[in-house]
């Protein structure tokens, strides 16, 4: 059954400086992931999945390295004249503190295309990020969004507490209603967070986006709403007014949108943990054609994942190499993440980084390093920049961030 009564609203429009280095070129959706995909495979895949097929995804940084991965939308059968994917352009703004002339965050996008919604005249309106890794059918939270006659469902998970502060907790009765909702607070209580999924009933949406504005815009530049993210007045609002409820998403989900969390994504993948790659749900990309990899003899490959098209005659362990990637002799790459094309000379040394694209590392050279203290955080991940080239006998200290383009002697 499709659910062309659903519109869908894919937000991979903020320029994801969390991830530094690594989105100056591309927007964060675009970041390469598990070495075949990227990370907007994922919400594409699921409503794929889930026969929603009225699909918008909104644009803003870097537009372009997502409109080239969508290639409107026919990996996911989203290229159609009635429906189907719609690259929504941002509505820019003259306000000089806004970035870039545009939208402040994903409510006040939602602001600015809420003429859009309202001529759709959908049924419900479902929204999420671009950016999180995860297995879910949207038909279960709309029909847990219907049955409960829900003005906005919240699609929950559990974490630890000390990354629930990272997020927005998500506190319910007995009955699934939410009776709290604090967004990134300094100190957890709970371990039920928001996935950044919701279902929202479009009319009220869009009631309290305008009445929320006419509240949070005094004071501001002009044209900007003042809305912010979701998390700091609209669902706030929502759960003040008693109908919104939570649907607890099952199985593995990480929003892979900060250097540790990304890096720990990969990793679970390599343990076998991270369960969203599944025969009957594919996860559906375009990728270029490559030939298969080749291990040569001598290669040591150790729980690792590598993409099409590699060329390994050195060691790799526990490490995602992306297509086209070379490992030279007598090189080691250990607990890092290696994108599309990357060369790694012979004797070079790479640890606990994060190469781009096309990232060239001289033989002799080392990357990163070995940290002291579990779970590793951000400032121990080494980021190199696409384009980088690192010399001969070089060194790249662990934690440090090498802009694209740069030549490291």
């Amino acid at each position: 059954m499709r659910h062309s009564d659903v519109l869908a609203i894919v937000q991979a429009g903020g320029r994801g400086s969390r991830m530094e280095v690594l989105t100056d070129r591309r927007a964060k959706p675009a970041l390469p992931f598990a070495g075949n995909y990227q990370l907007i495979d994922f919400p594409l895949s699921n409503l794929h999945h889930s026969h929603i097929d009225d699909v918008w995804l909104c644009v803003q940084y870097e537009a372009e390295t997502i409109a080239e991965l969508v290639a409107g939308g026919r990996p996911w059968d989203l290229d159609r004249t009635s429906g189907g994917l719609r690259i929504v352009m941002p509505e820019e703004t003259d306000a000089p503190e806004t970035e870039d002339g545009f939208a402040t965050g994903n409510a006040d996008l939602l602001y600015r295309i809420r003429h859009r919604i309202a001529d759709q005249r959908p049924a419900e309106v479902i929204v999420m990020s671009a950016d999180h890794v995860y297995d879910f059918d949207f038909r279960d939270a709309i029909e847990t969004h219907r049955r409960r006659e829900a003005e906005c469902t919240v699609v929950t998970t559990t974490c630890p507490l000390d990354e629930a502060t990272q997020h927005a907790t998500v506190t319910s009765r007995r009955d699934g209603t939410v009776r709290e909702f604090r967004y990134k607070p300094d100190r957890a209580t709970t371990r039920t967070i928001a996935t950044e999924i919701f279902v929202y009933d479009p009319a009220v949406l869009i009631e309290g986006l305008e009445y929320l504005a006419s509240q949070t815009s005094a004071g501001t530049a002009d044209d900007d709403t003042g809305l912010g993210d979701f998390g700091e007045h609209l669902l706030p609002w929502f759960v003040d007014r008693g109908k919104t409820v939570a649907h607890a998403m099952p199985g593995y989900w990480i929003d892979a949108g900060r250097p540790e969390t990304y890096l720990q994504a990969h990793r679970d993948l390599i343990a076998g943990s991270l369960d969203v790659f599944r025969t009957d749900r594919p996860i559906l990309t375009r990728q270029p054609q490559r030939p298969a990899a080749r291990v040569e003899s001598g290669a040591v490959i150790e729980d690792s994942l590598v993409s099409s098209g590699a060329h390994i005659r050195g060691t790799v362990r526990r490490s995602v190499l992306g297509p086209g990637v070379v490992v030279e002799k007598g090189a080691v790459v250990a607990d890092s993440v290696v994108f599309a094309d990357a060369v790694i000379g012979a004797g070079a040394s790479i640890a606990w980084s994060v190469l781009d694209e096309r990232v060239r590392v001289g033989p002799g050279a080392t990357v990163g390093g070995h940290p002291r203290t579990r779970p590793v955080p951000t400032e121990k991940i080494t980021l190199v920049g696409m384009d980088t080239q690192i010399q001969r006998n070089a060194r790249v200290a662990l934690g440090d961030r090498v802009e694209p383009g740069r030549r490291i002697r």
